[in-house]
């Protein structure tokens, strides 16, 4: 008896014990928030913030991101990519110019990118037929409207996309303030959609370089051969008439006269 009060009471703790574990509630996403500095989403900049912001609008414009902001120490765009036929995905960029306090020509820059999801929604419509009878009946006509809702919205933590912008950026700097900073002229990076995409490494087989062909010395050429003169035709000399044979015998009649003509 004992022993199945034991076994019973051992079940009992067990159950307690899975259910208190499930009801126990998870851990928020605000947890994970450190707010430790990494770097990703600010940069400095020896230029002003007027300056700092004037080359983020136009890193923005060259890889055709519409700028929907005028505040010189702020800036803000967005661009649209279409992905699948159902899927549309935008990305709302945003930029914030501060001065650090270093001097006049010192800034940082602060960047965040914010990338919505959307996707084809399809509602059907359905029409009210009157009967007398019956009254009013709803009846499919067979008509829909498409249209695209946000599915997800969330920031873009990427930190190569953010190197990517802050490199693209330092193209678009003065002139002279690259020079004295020793900045290398860089081209102009691509942005692009915020997403690794896994694509085959193929080894890069560099071509032989042909050897260049190097013409040969002139060399003079040698004048043609004289043609021969032209001999003038001859024409061929007549064949001599046929002789009698000499061995043949003479004639042995006379032979008779001709006939004088009739006067």
């Amino acid at each position: 008896m004992s022993t199945s009060f034991h076994l019973r009471s051992l079940g009992l703790a067990l159950v307690l014990a899975g259910a208190a574990g499930c009801s126990s509630p998870k851990t928020a996403i605000y947890e994970h928030e450190n707010f430790d500095d990494s770097g990703t989403f600010s940069r400095d900049y020896p230029v002003s913030d007027v300056a700092a912001c004037e080359a983020a609008r136009r890193a923005l414009l060259s890889q055709g991101y519409i700028i929907t902001s005028s505040d010189p120490k702020l800036v803000a765009g967005n661009k649209s990519f279409q992905q699948t036929g159902e899927t549309h995905l935008q990305i709302s960029f945003n930029v914030v110019c501060a001065a650090d306090g270093k001097g006049s020509n010192h800034s940082t820059m602060f960047a965040n990118a914010l990338q919505d999801r959307y996707a084809l929604k399809k509602v059907n419509n359905s029409a009210s037929l009157g009967v007398g009878v019956l009254g009013s009946v709803s009846m499919p006509i067979g008509s829909t409207d498409d249209s695209m809702v946000k599915v997800a919205s969330e920031t873009v933590s990427a930190p190569k996309f953010y190197e990517r912008y802050f490199a693209l950026v330092d193209v678009f700097l003065p002139q002279e303030v690259k020079q004295a900073e020793h900045i290398p002229e860089q081209p102009k990076a691509d942005l692009g959609v915020p997403e690794p995409k896994a694509a085959p490494v193929a080894d890069q087989v560099e071509a032989p370089k042909e050897a260049p062909v190097v013409p040969a010395a002139a060399q003079p050429l040698a004048p043609p051969p004289e043609a021969a003169p032209i001999a003038p035709m001859t024409e061929p000399a007549p064949a001599a008439p046929a002789t009698t044979d000499p061995t043949l015998p003479a004639p042995t009649e006379a032979i008779p006269p001709l006939p004088a003509p009739a006067q």
